[in-house]
C-alpha cells in the first residue's frame, strides 16, 4: 500500500477516534451553553430570543440551522454537530498529506489538535472556534501545494471563508501572512493566491459587514460597541492567563485568581519543543534534494545555469512551508494575547491546529531517531520505537481526557443550576407565560436585520424582565424572561443574585433560596 494511501486511512481513524471519544466524555444531554444559546435562539424552537451582541456573528447559526430550524432537540443538536466537526476535523487536515514530505504528519496532527480537552469538548457545541480552525489550517495547507489548480484555490478561498464567517477578527489575523507570502515570496507568488485570500476573506466578512450597518450603524460603530462588550480591548499582556486556562475554566473573566495544575501545562512545554524539532527535522530537505538531483552521470557535461532572466523561481521547500505555517499560528494568536483581557482556550484553537503538522514532523522526527539509534535487538528496533511513540501519544491523551470529563461534569452541574433557579423563579410566579406583550418588546435588540430570527419571539416578547449579578442572559432564558442590562430603565420583575446582596431599592422584595444547586449560593428576589 502507498504511503500517502495508508496515510488517508490513518486520518480517517484518527477522526473516527475523535468522534467516539467526544460522544463519551461530553454527554449529547448536557445543556445549551450560554454562548450557544444565544445562537440556538436565533430559531423559532429555541425561542425567545436573547439578545445578539456587537463581537458575534451569523457563522454558527448557519451551522445549526439544518436542526435548530424545526427541533428543539439538543440530543438532537449534538448529534449533528459531532458529525459537523468530525468532518471539518478530516477535511481541515486531509490538505497536509500533500502538503509536505511525510503524508503520514497529517494523521499525526490530528491527533495531537484532535486530543485536546477543549477540542473533544467542543466537538459537539454550537460553537465557532473549531471550525474557524479547521478552516485556517485547511486553508493554508492548500495553499503550500506547489501547483494552484482551480480546486485547490477553490479550498483556499473555501477555507478563509469559513474562518472569517465564524471570526472575521481571526479571518484578519489568518489572511493576513498569506497575503504577504503571495504577494512577495517568489515560490508562493501569484494571482491565483492573492484572489483566493482576498476572495475567501471578503466574502466571509460580508455578514457581519452588512449586519454592521444595518443594526449598528456601521464598521466603526461596531467595533467600538464590540470592544465595550469584551472589556474594553487594548495592549495588554495576558499571555498568563491563556496558560493558566489551559486546564480550565471554559473562560475566565476575569483571571486573576485563576492557577493551573502542573501537569495540565504539558502541552503548554511540549508543543513548543515539538515544534523546533519539527523545523530542525526539514532545514536541510530542499539542500538534500538539490545535491540529489544535481548528480550526474560520468561523461555527461554538467548543464549551464540559467540567465537571471529565465530564472524561475526555487519551489518552496518543507521548511518555508513549516515557518509559513508558524507564521499563521503567530499572527492568528498575537490578537487575543496582546489585545483581548480575558483568556479561553478555545480562543487559541486555530494557534493549535496550524502548529500541529509542524509538531507532527517533530513526532515523527523522533521516531526516526529511535529507530537509527544503535542498540543491542536491532531486530527488534521498529516495534520498539512505534511502541515509544504510540507510548507519548497516550501520555497526551492521559493527560487531556480526564480534563475533557472533568470540565464537561463542571458545566454540567452549573447548567443545570439555571433550570433550578427557573423553577424557583415559576414556582413564585415569574415567567408564566401571559400571552401579555412586554413593555421590553422591540427594545432587546436581539435580533434586529438578522434574516434568520424567530418569528416566534417577534410577535410575543417574554412577559417578563430578569437582572442579576451572573449569568442573566442563560437564566433568564431558561425562565421565559428578557434580560437586563446595566443601565437598563426597565422595572426587573425579579433579581437572581449568587453570593450577594440586593441593593437597596430591592431589600423588601420577598427572599427564596435555590435549593439543591451545584454551586451554592443562589437566592431569588421576586417583586412583590
Amino acid at each position: 500500500m502507498a504511503p500517502q494511501s495508508r496515510a488517508h486511512r490513518l486520518l480517517l481513524a484518527v477522526c473516527g477516534a475523535f468522534a467516539l471519544l467526544s460522544l463519551v466524555l461530553v454527554p449529547l444531554t448536557l445543556p445549551l451553553g450560554w454562548d450557544e444559546t444565544v445562537y440556538a435562539s436565533r430559531f423559532a424552537p429555541y425561542a425567545p430570543a436573547t439578545p445578539f451582541s456587537a463581537p458575534r456573528t451569523r457563522g454558527v447559526p448557519f451551522l445549526i440551522a439544518p436542526v435548530a430550524a424545526w427541533s428543539d432537540s439538543v440530543v438532537l443538536l449534538r448529534v449533528w454537530l459531532t458529525l459537523l466537526s468530525t468532518t471539518a476535523l478530516y477535511l481541515g487536515f486531509r490538505p497536509w498529506l500533500r502538503s509536505l514530505g511525510r503524508p503520514s504528519a497529517a494523521a499525526v496532527a490530528a491527533a495531537l489538535y484532535g486530543g485536546l480537552w477543549f477540542v473533544l469538548f467542543y466537538a459537539s457545541a454550537a460553537m465557532p472556534n473549531h471550525y474557524t480552525a479547521m478552516g485556517a489550517v485547511g486553508a493554508v495547507g492548500l495553499f503550500l501545494r506547489r501547483r494552484q489548480s482551480p480546486a485547490t484555490c477553490a479550498g483556499v478561498f473555501a477555507g478563509l471563508a469559513l474562518a472569517t464567517l465564524m471570526r472575521p477578527n481571526d479571518g484578519v489575523a489568518l489572511g493576513a501572512p498569506l497575503l504577504v507570502a503571495a504577494l512577495l515570496v517568489p515560490a508562493w507568488r501569484g494571482w491565483s493566491r492573492v484572489l483566493a485570500v482576498l476572495g475567501g476573506l471578503m466574502v466571509g466578512a460580508l455578514p457581519w459587514i452588512v449586519e454592521a450597518y444595518v443594526r449598528f450603524g456601521g464598521l466603526r460603530e461596531r467595533l467600538a460597541e464590540a470592544s465595550e462588550v469584551q472589556g474594553d480591548l487594548r495592549p495588554l499582556l495576558s499571555f498568563v492567563h491563556h496558560l493558566t486556562v489551559m486546564d480550565g475554566p471554559l473562560l475566565c473573566r476575569p483571571c486573576d485568581n485563576d492557577g493551573i495544575r502542573p501537569l495540565a501545562a504539558e502541552w503548554w512545554l511540549v508543543l513548543p519543543f515539538l515544534v523546533a524539532v519539527g523545523l530542525w527535522s526539514v532545514r536541510g530537505g530542499g539542500r538534500a534534494r538539490r545535491e540529489r538531483h544535481g548528480r550526474r552521470r560520468p561523461g555527461i557535461p554538467p548543464l549551464r545555469a540559467a540567465t537571471p532572466l529565465l530564472a524561475t523561481p526555487r519551489p518552496a521547500t518543507d521548511l518555508h512551508r513549516c515557518l509559513l505555517a508558524v507564521a499563521t499560528a503567530l499572527c492568528a494568536a498575537l490578537p487575543y494575547l496582546l489585545l483581548v483581557p480575558y483568556a479561553a482556550p478555545r480562543f487559541l484553537a486555530p494557534t493549535h491546529a496550524l502548529l500541529a503538522p509542524v509538531a507532527a514532523l517533530g513526532v515523527l522526527a523522533l521516531h526516526d531517531s529511535a529507530l537509527a539509534s544503535r542498540r543491542p535487538f536491532a531486530s527488534r528496533r521498529p516495534y520498539v520505537a512505534t511502541a515509544a511513540l504510540g507510548l507519548a501519544l497516550l501520555g497526551h491523551l492521559a493527560v487531556q481526557l480526564p480534563l475533557t470529563h472533568s470540565n464537561a461534569t463542571i458545566q454540567a452541574g452549573a447548567r443545570g443550576d439555571w433550570a433550578r433557579v427557573a423553577d424557583v423563579l415559576h414556582a413564585h410566579g415569574v415567567g408564566a407565560e401571559t400571552g401579555a406583550k412586554s413593555e421590553s418588546e422591540n427594545e432587546t435588540g436581539a435580533g434586529a436585520g438578522a434574516g434568520a430570527e424567530s418569528a416566534a419571539s417577534a410577535k410575543k416578547a417574554p412577559p417578563c424582565v430578569l437582572r442579576g449579578n451572573t449569568s442573566v442572559i442563560p437564566i433568564a432564558y431558561a425562565t421565559g424572561c428578557a434580560p437586563g442590562t446595566p443601565g437598563d430603565p426597565r422595572r426587573p420583575t425579579a433579581l437572581v443574585l449568587r453570593d450577594a446582596e440586593p441593593p437597596r431599592w430591592a431589600r423588601a422584595w420577598p427572599r427564596h433560596r435555590v435549593p439543591d444547586t451545584y454551586a451554592p449560593g443562589w437566592v431569588v428576589h421576586v417583586r412583590p
